[in-house]
């Protein structure tokens, strides 16, 4: 799982006009620097941008340079260095203390580019693994710019690039190949993180919409027709079901993390049910106060210990939410908190 959703955000935001534009890769950091490799952000011909490299302190140093690649179609990698007095000498000021080299690439419609991050999308969005190639100091044979898992690449490169899936590890390519360097940045591409939503009523949408607008994958399952439809949820998947059926029509193991907020209460059992016999996601959260997770403890008899040491109920930090909003923002910051290893409470 990925808690960088850079990629997603790019590919759901960009705008639908095919004009021109440069994507922007972060391939080598050194010190403290915002961003790692791996970021990215959208450089569009009218200067405005999707995404950040920094907090805002290169951005329009990266414009001047991007105006150069979409005026000469050719990619090309630059330096930052904003350590001690270089960082003065530069112009930048940013006094961030750390170096940063980027990749800029033509990104437009059928470019390199566009291709491999479109591929690694969809590979990414049906739940599987990949990889993406940014090659910022080329040697003969291979463009500079962003490749896929499938392109065609020197056999050394190749041979890293299905180490980094097998071993699940970004990794920096430093070779010399036929008398001239070859460097890129290879980079695990994990699938996004991946939410499940029992429970299809109003409160439910601002939940779906916070964790949307991270980049997560979002299904949402309601046994009520008037509430599980398409157009209330946008960007999620959407499923009319039974709760005790809920294994049938969503695979489980696929899921990292699930909130169950029917606010009916045999529906919330029969959903808890479901997921404490498929032994996944590792995260359950119950919406509710103690007494109701208690009753349907009861409810559930025996299950309820498979669900003891993954369900959070009742579900949230402790904000002070009051609103659908603030709730929802309780919720997917625990669940954020939970994915990154962090004890939020």
């Amino acid at each position: 799982m990925r808690l960088d959703t850079s990629l997603e955000l790019l590919l759901e935001h960009a705008p639908p006009t095919n004009g021109p534009r440069v994507l922007a890769t972060v391939v080598a950091t050194a010190g403290s620097t915002y961003r790692k490799p791996g970021a990215r952000m959208l450089i569009l011909a009218d200067g405005s941008y999707l995404g950040l490299l920094s907090g805002g302190c290169l951005e329009a140093d990266l414009k001047l340079h991007a105006d150069r690649v979409l005026g000469s179609g050719i990619a090309q990698a630059i330096e930052y260095n904003m350590r001690g007095p270089d960082d003065i000498l530069f112009g930048i000021g940013a006094g961030c203390e750390g170096a940063m080299r980027v990749l800029l690439e033509p990104a437009g419609p059928g470019s390199l580019a566009a291709q491999a991050l479109a591929e690694a999308g969809r590979t990414a969005r049906a739940g599987a693994a990949t990889a993406l190639i940014a090659v910022h100091e080329a040697a003969t044979g291979i463009a500079l710019g962003t490749h896929s898992l499938n392109d065609e690449l020197p056999t050394d490169l190749a041979d890293a690039t299905r180490a980094t899936v097998a071993d699940a590890l970004s990794r920096a390519f430093d070779r010399e190949l036929a008398g001239a360097r070859l460097r890129a940045f290879v980079q695990f591409i994990a699938p996004a993180p991946h939410l499940l939503v029992c429970g299809g009523g109003p409160d439910a949408q601002p939940v779906v919409a916070m964790a949307r607008s991270l980049g997560w994958r979002v299904t949402v399952v309601d046994h009520r027709p008037a509430y599980a439809v398409a157009a209330r949820f946008p960007g999620a998947d959407v499923r009319c079901a039974e709760a005790a059926r809920l294994r049938e029509h969503v695979d489980l193991s696929g899921c990292h993390a699930a909130v169950v907020m029917s606010h009916h209460l045999m529906s919330d059992a029969a959903y808890l049910r479901e997921l404490a016999r498929a032994g996944a996601p590792a995260y359950v959260g119950l919406l509710g106060p103690k007494s109701r997770r208690n009753r349907l403890a009861d409810e559930l008899g025996s299950d309820a210990h498979e669900l003891r040491s993954r369900l959070r109920g009742p579900v949230g930090l402790e904000l002070g939410a009051v609103t659908p909003e603030a709730i929802a923002l309780a919720i997917v910051a625990e669940i954020h908190a939970f994915f990154a290893g962090r004890g939020g409470t």
